[in-house]
């Protein structure tokens, strides 16, 4: 029996700014720079910096306007992550995570032409637990407003993506552009992955 081709190697040295451990969240954990929108290529090197320090990363979920293809199922070091979509429903530049315990954690994804001078304010700004409560496409804007160039170039060319069918993608109704809510431990029923709000909020 024939196996399936290997993943592509994972990019090296990621490049990730969070803020410290038990500083107030807000918004944002943080900030990733990947250096290609191929999530199969980016993943596991950030999933191996993440694992140890929040939990097993065990599903994503992304905007696929700025990601050409968001497969079902990635696999990193030891285990596999489930990704999901959400369009409307979630910020083009937010990264969430669930990790094992159903803890979720929110990553301002900076695009990857980014200037490097762009990218190191974004992330300083997304990883300072006294900044202000911006989403990631806030802050992206506020960059540009301030500094008077894109730092998302990708944005003014819209890309076709290729991702799940809307019965694989993640249930809707439980994405927010807000974080309030915890979300609550998942099941797969029939073949699509549902996530229920708990009734509990997330500690600040």
């Amino acid at each position: 029996m024939q196996r399936p081709p290997p993943p592509p190697p994972a990019a090296p040295n990621v490049r990730l700014a969070l803020k410290p451990a038990g500083a107030s969240r807000g918004l944002l954990d943080g900030a990733w720079w990947p250096r290609s929108r191929h999530l199969l290529r980016e993943l596991p090197a950030l999933i191996d910096v993440l694992d140890p320090l929040w939990g097993r990363i065990t599903r994503i979920a992304v905007n696929p306007e700025h990601w050409p293809v968001v497969p079902r199922k990635i696999p990193v070091t030891g285990h596999v992550v489930k990704a999901g979509w959400f369009k409307a429903e979630q910020d083009p530049h937010n990264l969430l995570l669930l990790s094992y315990g159903t803890d979720r954690w929110d990553l301002l994804v900076i695009p990857p032409q980014t200037s490097a001078a762009a990218a190191a304010r974004l992330m300083a700004a997304a990883s300072d637990p006294a900044g202000l409560a911006l989403t990631a496409s806030a802050l992206i804007a506020g960059d540009e407003a301030r500094h008077g160039a894109s730092a998302c170039p990708e944005c003014s060319s819209p890309r076709t993506s290729t991702h799940t069918s809307p019965s694989r993608a993640v249930d809707s109704r439980s994405a927010s552009a807000h974080r309030a809510p915890h979300l609550a431990p998942h099941r797969e029923i029939r073949g699509q992955l549902q996530l229920s709000l708990a009734c509990t909020r997330r500690p600040w």
